[in-house]
C-alpha cells in the first residue's frame, strides 16, 4: 500500500498543472488525500509529502488573499461568482465541497469556543453550504432597495456573502454574541460596508425594513411559529420574499399567506413571496 502511495506522490509532484491558482478543486482534493496518507502513516517520514503539502496550501492562501483584495476594491461579486459558477459545476450537491472550502478561505471566519447551551427548539449551527447561498443570491436577486435580513445568521456566511455579492443591506442577526463578533470582524477586515450584525433572539428583533428574509432552519416549534407570525404581521402591510432551505421548508410551505417561486424541496433553498391581501 505505501508503494502505490509513494506512486501516487510522485505523479503530484510532476503535476504542474496541480499550482495553476484556477485548479482549486483538484488541488483541494489532493490535498486531503495527502493529509490523509501522512495522518495515517501511508507515507511514513515524508519530506517530500510534507513539503507538496505545504507548497499546495500556500498557493489556496495566495489565492484567498487575492480574492480577500477583489473584495475590498469592490470587485468581490465578480470574482465569487466566477469561482461558484466554475466550482458547483463538479459539486456532488451533497454536504460541503470546495466552493466551501474556497468560502471559508476568504472569509476566514473564526468560530468562537464560547458558544452558548442552546435552549429548547433550537438548532445546533451548521453554516449554509455555499452553493445555496450563490442559489439564494441568484434566486432572489437583492437590490439596493432591498434590506436582505438573515434570520438566525450564525458566523453571518449568507449575509456576508449577499453584501459583497450585491447592493443589498444586508443584516444579519444572532442570538450568539460570540458569532455576531466574529462576524463583524470578518466584515471590517474585508471592509464590507453594508453588512451589519445584531446578537439579538430574533423575537425580539426589529425586522419592519426587512425586504428578503432568509432561513436555514435556525430553530424550530414554537419558536419558528412566533417567527412567521411576525413576517406575515409584516407582509400585511407590504410584499415581502422570504429563503428557505432544510426542514421549516415544509412548515413554511403550510402557510396560506406565502406562496413558493417553484417546487418546495428541503435540500434546495426555496424562494417564496407573500400574497398581498385583498
Amino acid at each position: 500500500m505505501t508503494q502505490g502511495w509513494n506512486a501516487r506522490l510522485d505523479a503530484w509532484l510532476q503535476d504542474r498543472s496541480l499550482r495553476d491558482p484556477q485548479q482549486l478543486g483538484r488541488r483541494i482534493e489532493v490535498l486531503d488525500q495527502l493529509e490523509s496518507a501522512l495522518v495515517h502513516g501511508l507515507l511514513p517520514s515524508s519530506t517530500h509529502g510534507e513539503a507538496l503539502l505545504a507548497e499546495l496550501e500556500a498557493i489556496n492562501q495566495q489565492l484567498f488573499q487575492t480574492l480577500r483584495e477583489d473584495i475590498r476594491r469592490g470587485k468581490g461579486a465578480g470574482s465569487l461568482r466566477a469561482w461558484a459558477a466554475s466550482l458547483r459545476s463538479s459539486d456532488n450537491g451533497k454536504g460541503y465541497g470546495p466552493l466551501d472550502a474556497l468560502i471559508s478561505g476568504v472569509l476566514d471566519l473564526q468560530e468562537p469556543s464560547d458558544a452558548i447551551e442552546l435552549g429548547p427548539e433550537m438548532v445546533f449551527y451548521q453554516p449554509t453550504p455555499a452553493r445555496h447561498i450563490f442559489d439564494f443570491i441568484e434566486q432572489a436577486s437583492p437590490t439596493q432597495a432591498d434590506v436582505v435580513m438573515d434570520l438566525g445568521a450564525g458566523l453571518g456566511h449568507v449575509t456576508l456573502l449577499t453584501a459583497i455579492c450585491t447592493d443589498a443591506r444586508c443584516v444579519g442577526i444572532e442570538l450568539q454574541a460570540s458569532y455576531v463578533a466574529s462576524a463583524r470582524q470578518c466584515g471590517q477586515a474585508l471592509q464590507v460596508h453594508n453588512a451589519q450584525f445584531f446578537a439579538q433572539d430574533v423575537r425580539e428583533a426589529d425586522i419592519a425594513g426587512g425586504t428578503v428574509f432568509y432561513l436555514y432552519t435556525p430553530f424550530t416549534g414554537g419558536i419558528l411559529r412566533t417567527v412567521l407570525d411576525a413576517l406575515r404581521r409584516e407582509a400585511a402591510g407590504r410584499v415581502i420574499r422570504l429563503c428557505t432551505l432544510g426542514p421549516c421548508t415544509t412548515v413554511v410551505a403550510e402557510e396560506a399567506w406565502l406562496k413558493p417561486a417553484g417546487a418546495c424541496d428541503a435540500q434546495r433553498t426555496v424562494l417564496f413571496q407573500s400574497i398581498p391581501a385583498d
